[in-house]
């Protein structure tokens, strides 16, 4: 496989409609780029309408089944489910009613989350629908975080509690052979802003006590993927918020806490990257840093062409020695492992290096 094409397989990219035709934009990525995979939501904030991938979930499987006719390598279909106020299959629309990680945590009922979870990766698995992003695992320590206090998105102000449920979702989601990602480190439950509208400094306010969940669910193996915060504290490093640092990812993530699986970032299209960098040289420096699977989704900003300027920067990087093939090949291969789990096996484009 050429490395364009490696390289194809490291996006989640989000796209426009509730149904695809083979002359969609996203249909020319799966089958020239080889996109790694989709993201999918409810509502066009570009477009500033309530609908857009999703309408009901006959829809839904019949979408996510011609994505994957497309593909000669199983797509990752991904979704933000994490129930309460951040879940893209709404009860509005036909879907199972959700309960917030803030609920589940205050009952602090583990049989009662599992529950929960289950209906939710029974959703999933029924639509086609192999990657939760989901569950939170920042710790609530700042009740009046506008992106996840307010939000009702952690379990609970206990690291300890946050790491109970969050096991409980994720062996949930395994049961049913969906994905799970923990988010967003290294910890975004202590920060005063939002890192959607701008830059997002948590140096005088995180603690180490936002990394006792990833400690525990790492140890217990149970972390299938990792999802960077666009999140800047200058004691961890002086120059880059968390996705685009080699000193979070590589030395804090990887070598302190031994996470070995698949690291992705946050939506590279949030304005804490996009007010500092432009997308393509973002996306090598996220890449460089040692981040393997780049979110775009294509909801905040969209360019159905995205692809068609990021991966030749891509490899313009790797001929200047700004990026080597061998960080690609790597993040490549964690790719297709992390794939396999899903149960596609028999058709991944795996081979030996």
């Amino acid at each position: 496989m050429d490395i364009e094409q490696k390289i194809g397989q490291l996006f989640l990219l989000g796209f426009q409609g509730e149904r695809i035709s083979p002359t969609h934009p996203v249909v020319a990525d799966i089958r020239q780029r080889n996109l790694g995979g989709v993201i999918l939501f409810d509502r066009s904030l570009t477009r500033k309408e309530e609908l857009n991938n999703i309408r009901s979930a006959g829809q839904v499987k019949a979408l996510t089944s011609s994505l994957q006719k497309f593909a000669h390598t199983p797509l990752l279909i991904a979704i933000d489910q994490e129930g309460g106020k951040v879940r893209r299959l709404k009860s509005e629309s036909g879907f199972p009613a959700t309960t917030s990680a803030a609920e589940l945590g205050q009952k602090d009922d583990i049989t009662l989350t599992a529950i929960h979870a289950l209906t939710t990766a029974d959703t999933l698995q029924a639509l086609g629908i192999n990657f939760n992003l989901a569950p939170v695992v920042d710790v609530d320590s700042f009740s009046d975080n506008p992106v996840i206090g307010r939000l009702g998105r952690s379990f609970s102000p206990l690291a300890d509690i946050v790491s109970i449920h969050a096991s409980v979702w994720i062996r949930a989601h395994r049961s049913r052979c969906v994905l799970s990602c923990l988010k967003h480190f290294p910890g975004h439950g202590s920060s005063h802003a939002d890192s959607h509208l701008g830059f997002t400094d948590i140096s005088s306010t995180w603690t180490t006590n936002e990394l006792a969940p990833y400690k525990t669910i790492i140890a217990a193996g149970l972390a299938d993927a990792i999802m960077t915060g666009h999140l800047f504290h200058k004691g961890l490093d002086p120059c880059h918020p968390a996705t685009l640092s080699p000193s979070i990812i590589s030395h804090l993530l990887r070598q302190e806490l031994g996470f070995s699986g698949v690291i992705i970032s946050d939506d590279m299209q949030m304005r804490a990257i996009t007010d500092q960098h432009g997308i393509e040289e973002a996306a090598c420096l996220a890449l460089a840093a040692g981040v393997d699977l780049l979110v775009i989704g294509n909801n905040l900003v969209y360019d159905p062409l995205v692809l068609t300027r990021i991966i030749p920067a891509i490899i313009q990087a790797i001929r200047t020695g700004k990026l080597t093939e061998e960080r690609i090949h790597e993040s490549w291969m964690r790719v297709q492992i992390f794939k396999k789990k899903m149960g596609g096996e028999q058709t991944l484009e795996y081979e030996e290096h």
